[in-house]
């Protein structure tokens, strides 16, 4: 097959959605249709009876929340799809704005209940700034919610996207009926509990059918009417449109009964973008390509606790992946070869003898590889657009168990890297400081650190409360910043120096004392660096 056929045959996509909203669900179901599993877990009151397949990490299986990106490739009707389930939490919404660096497109879950709550529209405002598609799933059909047309004025609000149904609920809750699918013209009845792949479903030609008022009764009227009513209030629907983020189509289902689901996937297939050009530093890289280039947006460590492996997710953007075939690691400027690339089914691995763009692979890893860092074919330049945000909490890392230290130290340094949090040290007294954006993080880390490395620990409150990167034009004057402010000032993992402020007060008055001092928000500064301080400071 060659490399265009390759490349059309692909689908990568994220699912998001607040926590709680059925996402890991619908992922799993989605994998029913693809032969990945057999029958899906079950999520209850947050007890696990089944544990998810999408969540492996042990402090997921407890706590019924999925806390790091797990990836799935299945093939379904000619296409290979890879699937990136995300964490719904915002505490862990670092992790998923990397992930959406990775895909195609988005598939955005909402809770018919809920609607749309806060950690969605965050999202999606990621997904607006990089004009990513987005179809969105309206979950939980099956449950008493609020009226469809009624969500579909909240989605364009909230979401700021114009939006199209191309599924129709009949009834919901205990009255749900079925979805009628507004882009094939078919129905699909509803039967509750369903856990295996609907094989049968009612195809109709017009809403006129007589068949429909044999299956629905009076409830045939009410959906030829809303029918009626949607194609005169909402535009006709354009692919160009949605892939170019400019519309959003709208599904409803159940996917805890697996409802809703063949409609969404099927529509997918035919919608969604094969996988497209990526932005680097010099140049913009084409999927179709010869040579290969991918780059490193997810780190995992202790994958298999039995054998405390560690691995890197790399995204192919373009050209061909081949086992035991030399690189160019860019950042090192040197060439790299990988005996056992992987292809996932959550935490369950494949050798993969070949990959191509859209794919995620899995790379076993010495500690050589990065977040954000480029392999290429030999041509030298770096994907961008990955960077690590400014943390909002802090915490300093204390051993508990000093024969252990090693231990503490390893551990540490290998969550930083995964993006976990991130690290950094102080020269007075060498003190490590934990950042993250949300304080769920320090539970995962403290669990890690003694389950994973057998590294007892105790984390204590800061007064920071933001961390900043600072550059200067002149050496001289950022090593003075540094020297007089050396309690306030620490090192990332890089030894990129950091300013640590007690409250926005101070941070703005020290901006403005010091405008020879670049202040950076995101680890994306040292392309930014020569930048006037306007921009350099956004």
């Amino acid at each position: 097959m060659t490399l265009t056929k390759e490349i059309e045959k692909r689908r990568t996509f994220a699912i998001i959605s607040h926590p709680d909203a059925g996402k890991t669900t619908l992922t799993e179901k989605l994998l029913l249709f693809g032969g990945g599993i057999r029958e899906a877990g079950a999520v209850k009151s947050n007890k696990i009876r089944k544990t998810a397949v999408s969540d492996f990490m042990e402090i997921e299986k407890q706590r019924g929340i999925s806390v790091a990106t797990a990836v799935m490739t299945f093939e379904y009707n000619g296409h290979l799809i890879n699937i990136l389930d995300t964490p719904g939490h915002k505490d862990f919404a670092e992790d998923t704005y990397r992930t959406l660096t990775a895909v195609d497109s988005v598939i955005l879950v909402i809770d018919c209940v809920k609607g749309v709550e806060e950690q969605t529209q965050r999202l999606m405002q990621v997904c607006r700034m990089r004009d990513t598609p987005v179809i969105v799933f309206v979950n939980k059909l099956d449950r008493e919610g609020r009226r469809p047309l009624e969500l579909m004025d909240e989605l364009a609000d909230k979401l700021d996207i114009a939006v199209r149904p191309l599924s129709w609920p009949i009834n919901m809750g205990r009255h749900f009926k079925g979805v009628f699918n507004l882009h094939e013209n078919n129905l699909h009845l509803f039967r509750a509990g369903k856990t295996q792949v609907e094989q049968d479903r009612l195809l109709i030609e017009t809403l006129e059918d007589p068949r429909l008022d044999a299956q629905l009764g009076s409830d045939a009227a009410a959906l030829r009417e809303d029918v009626e009513l949607i194609e005169g209030v909402f535009d006709p629907f354009r692919v160009e449109d949605y892939r170019a983020g400019h519309v959003a189509p709208v599904f409803f289902g159940s996917a805890l009964n697996n409802f809703g689901v063949r409609e969404l996937l099927q529509t997918f297939l035919r919608i969604a973008p094969p996988p497209a050009a990526r932005v680097s530093d010099r140049r913009e890289i084409a999927p179709d390509e010869q040579e290969f280039s991918g780059f490193v947006f997810k780190i995992h460590a202790n994958l298999d606790p039995r054998h405390r492996d560690r691995i890197a997710f790399l995204r192919v953007c373009s050209g061909t992946f081949r086992r035991d075939k030399p690189f160019l690691h860019v950042r090192h400027g040197r060439h790299v070869r990988f005996s056992t690339p992987y292809s996932f089914m959550a935490q369950r691995k494949n050798v993969i003898d070949e990959a191509f763009p859209g794919d995620v692979i899995g790379l076993y890893d010495r500690g050589d590889l990065k977040i954000g860092d480029t392999l290429t074919e030999g041509e030298s330049f770096t994907f961008q657009g990955i960077p690590a945000f400014a943390p909002e909490i802090f915490r300093e890392l204390i051993s508990t168990d000093p024969m252990r230290s090693k231990q503490l130290e390893k551990g540490i340094r290998e969550l930083s890297e995964e993006g976990v949090a991130q690290l950094f040290t102080q020269e007075v007294g060498q003190r490590k400081i934990i950042g993250t954006v949300g304080e769920l993080q320090f539970d995962v880390i403290r669990y890690r650190l003694e389950h994973e490395y057998g590294a007892a620990c105790r984390l204590e409150s800061l007064a920071f409360n933001r961390a900043c990167w600072i550059t200067a034009e002149n050496p001289a004057r950022l090593r003075e910043f540094t020297r007089f402010r050396e309690r306030q000032i620490g090192y990332d993992r890089d030894h990129n120096p950091v300013y640590f402020s007690e409250s926005e007060w101070m941070l703005q008055s020290t901006m403005q004392a010091h405008p020879e001092i670049s202040f950076h928000f995101t680890s994306e500064f040292t392309s930014r660096a020569r930048q006037p301080r306007s921009a350099a400071a956004s």
